[in-house]
Formats: C-alpha cells, sequence, structure tokens
C-alpha cells in the first residue's frame, strides 16, 4: 500500500470558511426553473409552487447563497418580464437555451423561494443586450425602500419591504462568443465600471462582481481580467471565474486530478487582479467569485439542443453522476476551501436538474445525486479557520496534467467549538495509508471517518429506482496515539475526518 503524510497546525492558518463559498445556482435553464425548483400542481407543491421536497433537499445540501437568474440566459432577459400580475407577463424567446420562457417564475417568486430555502439571493443584471439604466432600474426596484417609481412598483406588486439584495453579477460570460451580447474586454469594462459607478450611486451598500474569463481555456484568459479590472478594480468587490470538467472522454486519471486545473486558475486570475492593484496604486485585495464550477458531460449538450424546436423548460443536460464525479466534486471543495483567503463566493452549477446535485421527476419524487453527498458534509463541517496543510504524497501520471499528488487535503479548524476536520481525497486506484501529524494541536481525539469511496465502481450512480446507491459510509473511527493518527483511504475516495481538540 502507498504512503502519505499530512501535517496539521493552527499556525498554518489561510483565512476564514466564508459560508458564502457554499453556494448554488438557480438558472432559467432545462428544468431547472420549471420542474424543479417551481412546479404548482406537483402533490409537494406548496401555495406558492414551490416543491417543498426540492426546498427540504436544498435545506439539508447547506447552500448559503444562490446566483440568479442566469448564467447565459441573463444576457438576454428583461427583468420586468417576471414582475407583476403573472397573467400579464409576456412569453418571450429565450435565445441563449433555443427555448420559449413563460416568466411565470421572475423575481418575487425567486426571492420568496429564496427566503424558504433560507438562501442569500445573489442576482445578476443584464449587460449584454441592456445597459446602466436597466441594471439601475432593476436594483432601484429590488432595494429602495419607497418613494420613487419603480420602489412603489414593488409595493404594488405585493413587497412591501425592500428585499435588499447585497450580491451582484455584472453580466454573465461577455468574453464567450456564445453569448448573447458577446463583447471585447475593453467594451465589457468600460460598460461594466459605469455600471458599477451608477448603481453603487442607487444602493452604495452592495458588492459588485465583474466578469472574468469564461474558463482558464479562452484565448483571451488572463488579458480580458487584466483588462477588465483596469477599467474596473476601483468600482468592483470580486471578479468572477467559472470551470467545468468533462469525463466524457474517459480519461479517469485526468478527471480525478481535475482540482489541479481549478488551483492553477485561481492563482493565475489572483495574479493578474493583483498586478492591475500594484499598477494603480490598489491597496484593497480583489477577490474571487468562482460563481460556476462543477462536473458536466459538455459533449451531450449540441445533441440535447438540435433535436427539438422552440419549447418551454425541456430537459436539458440532465447529468447523472457517477461516484467517481462525487470524489472530483469532493476535491473541488478543498481546492475552493484551500483558497479562502481569495476566494469569497462560489456557486455550484446548477441547483436542480440541469448538471445538479438533486435530480426531480415531473410530478414524481426528487433525489440526491452522488455529488450532494460531499457537497453537503463540506458545507456542514467546514467551519471555522482554513488550514494550509502540509502533505507529502506520492504522485501518479496523467494526460491532461502531467504527475499529480495522489493525495490532495485541506483541514478547517473550530477552536471554539473545539473541532478539526480533515478533508482527504485519494486520487490514486489503490488504498492509501496516511499518517496525519496533529501534534500542533491540543489533545486531538478521533471522532469519525467518513468516506464516499468510487473504487470498486466508479460509474455507480443514484437514481429514482435507487436513490442511495452511492452515499458516504462511516468507517472505523481514527485513533489518535501522541499526537499522531494512521488512517487508510479507499481507493478513489473523498473522505472526511473529524477530531475533537481540547486545550
Amino acid at each position: 500500500m502507498r504512503t502519505a503524510q499530512v501535517t496539521v497546525d493552527p499556525a498554518f492558518a489561510i483565512g476564514a470558511a466564508d459560508r458564502r463559498l457554499f453556494g448554488s445556482f438557480v438558472e432559467h435553464m432545462g428544468r431547472c426553473v420549471y420542474g424543479g425548483v417551481f412546479e404548482p400542481g406537483h402533490p409537494e407543491a406548496d401555495a406558492d409552487g414551490f416543491r417543498t421536497d426540492v426546498l427540504g433537499l436544498t435545506r439539508e445540501l447547506g447552500v448559503s447563497v444562490v446566483r440568479y437568474p442566469g448564467g447565459n440566459f441573463v444576457s438576454g432577459y428583461r427583468w420586468e418580464d417576471g414582475v407583476g400580475p403573472v397573467g400579464d407577463r409576456p412569453r418571450r424567446l429565450d435565445l441563449a437555451w433555443k427555448t420559449i420562457e413563460t416568466n411565470a417564475f421572475g423575481l418575487h417568486e425567486f426571492m420568496t423561494w429564496a427566503a424558504r430555502a433560507q438562501v442569500e439571493p445573489m442576482m445578476a443584471v443584464n449587460l449584454g443586450t441592456r445597459g446602466v439604466q436597466e441594471a439601475c432600474d432593476l436594483l432601484e426596484y429590488t432595494n429602495h425602500p419607497s418613494g420613487t417609481a419603480l420602489s412603489d412598483l414593488r409595493r404594488k406588486h405585493g413587497a412591501e419591504q425592500p428585499y435588499g439584495v447585497r450580491l451582484w453579477c455584472l453580466g454573465n460570460e461577455l468574453d464567450g462568443p456564445w453569448q448573447v451580447g458577446h463583447k471585447t474586454a475593453a467594451e465589457y469594462g468600460r460598460l461594466a465600471a459605469e455600471t458599477a459607478r451608477a448603481m453603487k450611486l442607487v444602493d452604495p451598500s452592495i458588492s459588485l462582481v465583474a466578469c472574468g474569463s469564461s474558463n482558464r481555456g479562452m484565448p483571451t484568459f488572463a488579458s480580458w481580467e487584466a483588462t477588465v479590472l483596469e477599467h474596473t478594480y476601483e468600482h468592483v468587490d470580486y471578479i468572477s471565474a467559472h470551470t467545468y470538467y468533462d469525463p466524457s472522454d474517459g480519461d479517469q486519471a485526468s478527471i480525478l486530478a481535475s482540482a489541479v486545473d481549478m488551483d492553477s486558475f485561481i492563482r493565475e486570475v489572483v495574479a493578474t487582479a493583483d498586478h492591475v492593484a500594484a499598477k494603480q496604486r490598489h491597496r484593497r485585495k480583489l477577490r474571487i467569485s468562482f460563481d460556476e464550477w462543477n462536473v458536466w458531460y459538455q459533449s451531450r449538450l449540441q445533441a440535447d439542443l438540435d433535436r427539438r424546436g422552440w419549447v418551454e423548460a425541456p430537459a436539458l443536460i440532465e447529468d447523472t453522476f457517477t461516484a467517481l464525479d462525487a470524489v472530483v466534486v469532493g476535491d473541488l471543495l478543498v481546492t475552493l476551501l484551500r483558497h479562502a483567503d481569495r476566494v469569497g463566493v462560489a456557486c455550484q452549477a446548477q441547483l436542480a436538474n440541469v448538471i445538479a446535485p438533486i435530480r426531480t421527476r415531473t410530478a414524481g419524487p426528487a433525489w440526491r445525486q452522488s455529488i450532494f453527498h460531499p457537497f453537503a458534509l463540506t458545507a456542514r463541517y467546514a467551519r471555522g479557520t482554513v488550514l494550509r496543510t502540509e502533505p507529502v504524497s506520492p504522485t501518479y501520471p496523467t494526460a491532461r496534467y502531467g504527475d499529480v499528488p495522489v493525495l490532495d487535503t485541506v483541514a478547517v479548524h473550530d477552536e471554539e467549538r473545539g473541532e478539526l476536520v480533515v478533508f482527504a481525497v485519494n486520487r490514486g486506484d489503490t488504498d492509501l495509508a496516511l499518517d496525519l501529524d496533529l501534534r500542533g494541536l491540543p489533545r486531538p481525539s478521533g471522532q469519525s471517518h467518513l468516506t464516499l469511496a468510487a473504487g470498486e465502481d466508479p460509474t455507480a450512480s443514484n437514481t429514482e429506482a435507487e436513490p442511495d446507491r452511492v452515499t458516504p459510509r462511516e468507517t472505523t473511527t481514527p485513533t489518535v496515539d501522541g499526537g499522531r493518527c494512521a488512517v487508510r483511504l479507499p481507493a478513489i475516495s473523498w473522505n472526511l475526518l473529524r477530531f475533537a481538540t481540547r486545550p
């Protein structure tokens, strides 16, 4: 059996585990909204048409913030279509996903749903086909108390109190040629700066996210960030990053190492932002909003789009995730936590049905996909201060990333509660013996070891018929002797190790 060592010490602090790292995403795409979070007439729908089974699973998932309404959808969206009496709302062509949008679910429905789901709303404005005025109008309608035409219109529509949305995205993926309203970096940077200035005049309390690159492989990557931030650095609080990892080619070794790419992506965006800060003499460090990330079998998308005409809420990229995919998602969460000093927001895309941890059947049940579990457990237990771990690990070869470590880890220490949690991923196809050095912590003692292992059957998945086929399993409680702990990490596994610490 291969061996690895990790040192965990509270002196190696990175930063606080921000609750906004455990965000999700609801876009008007496929059946994420219609048939996902919203299905009037469903046996478990409440009086407002929200599926209570999905609400319950959203709360169980531990989602903290939800980005809405897109995504590509927002770049052609008129927010006014989604307010006022539902019977008066127009039906529109959605150019992003080639569907008909009924607008039965809009701003008020989302805000009501978010309150019931106990999540913070994160709104995106359309900077694809619209601009400064429309963004300010939406902000005034949403956040201004009363006494103006738009705030009083909100009150007329039934929301007496302002919604007080604090997080706003200045468009979506406008570096992408697929985007309605695609722009150059200079075009977008100037528009984003103008919009940011105006929005903060309307409500100075808000935080703004400028569009970064759609993925690290874009030909304009880094130069896009540099140009955009030269326009916007002093006006925004975050730069966005998006990435998806596609297992379709069957390269298991590389897909298991996806977090290596995410790690590089974050470091390179940070370096670019810090370059602009130095150039413009800013003392404030900009943070990243990693507001789209997941595993996604992207090769299936075009077939989904080509095989139908203009219809309402078609099934779209409803990927069934495997046990191996769950290990990859758990490792991506490890990476986000490891950069907690610079990543302040993260949203897994999406919440329901569309490449999602929650799947539903129209008029039927909802169930947890394999990727639900590492997200839910990380959100539940990653509380306190993120610690940099010091692993010594064997490596294995990959076609995409060269030789990468078999082991990936991060730790989170809650000094007040007296708890240490170590997240450990074994990317290798054989078991790994892990030696944990915990001598820097006060009187550590083992509490539990949960593992989600894919080594025996990487293709196993949860379905409506077998909703609990892939779940984390409790294994032997870790034993600490003299501040050291030896545990076995199964092949291709995500692991959560809990320890009590007592001063």
